[in-house]
């Protein structure tokens, strides 16, 4: 994971969402770059008392200042952020040197950019969305998660202190968790703990979690196991009281088994983790 890109969204998680970034690339020696998405200009129009459409020159310009503002923050936020932490220029030093970073700013339509951008990095990291707030932005979230193909580092409301020593994977045997554990591999090659959790009644079928942590152990990786019951409680909420119980500082979960539509209007574990989770998750679709 040597390649991180991060969303540089103004919101009360963007500190959290830099954070994880820098214990991602403190572990792997990564290059960081933040992506600010910049609206473009919206064709606004406004309807006079007779019925006559005509442009709306103060909206657009009350629009692109705030688009620019907001811009402005981003840009002062990491590079308050670099220079906290010591963060070289990538521009100067030879690619692969050690822990860099750089941003950038894209002038898009909706969230398409962190999609498209996203594709060429080995990591992307969101800040979780927050009941409350109309960011983190949802939609950024499930663009990188569908339009991307790789993986998503999803950062808590609070940075967490350490991410990635112990880590629970809620396996599901789905094809989606399965894709997310071969992108997680290189973390946890490196964690001194794994716990397998597998909520019954919250299944596909497939490999059972002891077939997924025996393999695990064929890695050489210290790897234990669990089958929970569901009993009154959501499969979302299972794994998150497992999680803390367990002590884990890292899940790694794959995203939507069910449809989206299903999930938005029945809930599902993947709904209540991106609305409830407090500690940082790894999520792959």
């Amino acid at each position: 994971m040597r390649t991180i890109l991060v969303n540089l969204e103004i919101s009360p998680v963007l500190d959290s969402a830099l954070h994880c970034a820098l214990l991602m690339a403190q572990r792997f020696g990564s290059y960081i770059e933040g992506l600010h998405m910049r609206p473009g200009q919206p064709d606004i129009i406004a309807a006079g008392a007779d019925g006559f459409v005509a442009a709306a020159p103060d909206l657009v310009a009350g629009f692109e200042r705030e688009a620019r503002d907001r811009a402005e923050r981003a840009r002062e936020t990491f590079e308050v952020f670099m220079d906290r932490h010591g963060l070289p220029r990538a521009t100067a030093l030879p690619a692969g040197a050690g822990i860099s970073a750089d941003w950038r700013i894209e002038a898009t339509s909706g969230h398409a950019a962190i999609g498209s951008l996203g594709r060429v990095f080995d990591l992307l990291v969101l800040g979780r969305p927050l009941k409350d707030s109309v960011a983190p932005s949802m939609a950024a979230l499930e663009t990188a998660l569908f339009e991307s193909g790789r993986p998503l580092l999803i950062a808590p409301p609070t940075a967490p202190r350490a991410m990635g020593d112990h880590i629970l994977v809620a396996w599901n045997c789905s094809t989606e968790t399965a894709r997310t554990v071969a992108f997680a591999m290189p973390l946890l090659t490196q964690a001194k703990q794994i716990t397998v959790v597998q909520v019954q009644r919250g299944t596909v079928p497939g490999p059972s979690a002891a077939e997924l942590a025996h393999n695990l152990q064929r890695h050489g990786l210290a790897v234990e196991w669990r089958e929970v019951p569901l009993g009154d409680k959501t499969v979302g909420d299972v794994i998150l009281r497992e999680a803390q119980a367990a002590g884990a500082d890292l899940i790694i979960k794959g995203a939507y088994t069910q449809s989206r539509l299903r999930q938005m209007i029945f809930g599902g574990a993947t709904s209540h983790i991106l609305a409830e989770a407090d500690l940082p998750v790894i999520m792959a679709n």
